[in-house]
């Protein structure tokens, strides 16, 4: 769908929005809509009620609008020209598939080992992201993306991103292992779950877990339990869960060594 506002910023956007998104969830009541619309049109000195109410009918008509409510991407797609509509261009088309992908991501970006994403890393995965999707990018309008990124991100605000942050970027599905119980049903069951399990994290398929493999398979694990999970965190439990289940040493988890630790018989 077009711009409805062709001289709105990204800036003006996210101030506009954060005005409405009070709980800072990344929705709006779509009750609030024609008043989001009001605000962003007299923000450009383009009020104009009839008009407004158009373009309302239009975003309705043509959104998909879940539980009452609208989405900032969805938002963002209507109400900024495609130039400063990076929101949507770096939460891409589709979610990430895997928590071991974002974990590569991750480990891509801290370059130094921080366990969080500086202003400066993220200043890096947003040239890259651009230059990946043959995007040009000015330094000054990089210098603004990023400012606005952490504003937008940085939940705390103490001027870097978590885990949870950048896995609110890239728009990572849920957690795979929500869809499991893996001390209910059978041995038989458990077994069968787990050979999934495996499979999904083993993205080299090599029957062992390594560097973002595992990465991938502590965060969701972790998750399970500690739904705040910061980079140092998961460093310390991918340390404990290799100490534990890592029988020869390699710095891989075979197979069979996750299942004896799991107390199943493959």
């Amino acid at each position: 769908m077009e711009s409805f506002f062709r001289g709105l910023t990204a800036t003006a956007f996210l101030n506009t929005w954060t005005e409405f998104d009070r709980d800072d969830d990344g929705f709006i009541d779509v009750k609030k809509l024609g008043e989001f619309l009001r605000s962003v049109m007299k923000t450009l000195k383009t009020f104009d009620e009839q008009q407004l109410q158009k373009i309302r009918d239009t975003i309705l008509s043509s959104c998909e609008v879940t539980g009452g409510r609208l989405s900032m991407e969805q938002l963002a797609a209507v109400s900024l020209p495609e130039e400063e509509n990076f929101l949507l261009l770096f939460r891409r088309e589709t979610p990430l598939e895997s928590s071991v992908e974002f974990m590569r991501i991750w480990r891509c970006y801290d370059s130094d080992s921080s366990g969080y994403i500086s202003a400066a890393e993220l200043k890096s995965f947003l040239r890259d992201l651009f230059h990946q999707n043959n995007r040009e990018i000015t330094t000054a309008r990089l210098e603004e993306y990023t400012d606005t990124m952490m504003k937008m991100f940085d939940k705390n605000q103490d001027g870097r991103l978590d885990l949870n942050d950048l896995a609110r970027i890239l728009a990572l599905k849920e957690n795979f292992l929500l869809k499991f119980e893996m001390q209910a049903g059978s041995q038989e069951d458990r077994c069968r779950d787990f050979e999934k399990i495996f499979a999904h994290y083993d993205v080299s398929n090599t029957n062992a877990l390594e560097g973002e493999e595992v990465d991938g398979f502590v965060k969701d694990m972790m998750e399970l339990v500690k739904p705040s999970l910061t980079g140092s965190d998961l460093d310390k439990f991918k340390l404990v869960l290799l100490g534990h289940c890592d029988l020869n040493g390699d710095g891989k988890i075979q197979k069979n060594e996750l299942a004896m630790c799991l107390g199943l018989k493959l």
